[in-house]
């Protein structure tokens, strides 16, 4: 369980790598549309990691980008999540990758969550 504390900013939690502070001033602490975005790239950055593991391919790098919509009219809520995922690898096909985002989407807990809430559109491709 966690438990979150409030200060004179916002809110702090002490997680298993440390302090972590919420804040809705970027100079206090993490944003909470922050923290809900970098949980979906996160989990699913790392469940790509693991699947391309799994299937035997070589890869040095992946990088995600995320592009947010926001409405400013109703909470200012996350509305769309665009998320491009680059794999720098010398021997996957578009079609291993494609495979291996598929199972990705299926299998990362965050995305599963909010997938009914938040448009999640996903891309992959080979650098």
């Amino acid at each position: 369980m966690l438990q979150y504390n409030m200060n004179e900013h916002g809110f702090q939690t002490e997680a298993g790598f440390g302090s972590l502070p919420i804040s809705g001033q970027g100079e206090h602490g993490y944003r909470p549309y922050e923290m809900l975005v970098s949980s979906i790239v996160g989990c699913s950055g790392l469940t790509l990691r693991v699947i391309l593991e799994k299937m035997r391919l070589e890869f040095s790098d992946i990088h995600v980008t995320a592009d947010v919509s926001r409405n400013p009219d109703i909470a200012n809520r996350i509305e769309e999540l665009q998320l491009v995922f680059t794999v720098t690898s010398e021997n996957a096909t578009g079609k291993k990758l494609e495979k291996a985002l598929e199972m990705t989407i299926k299998n990362c807990g965050m995305i599963q969550s909010v997938k009914d809430s938040i448009k999640i559109t996903e891309s992959i491709k080979r650098k």
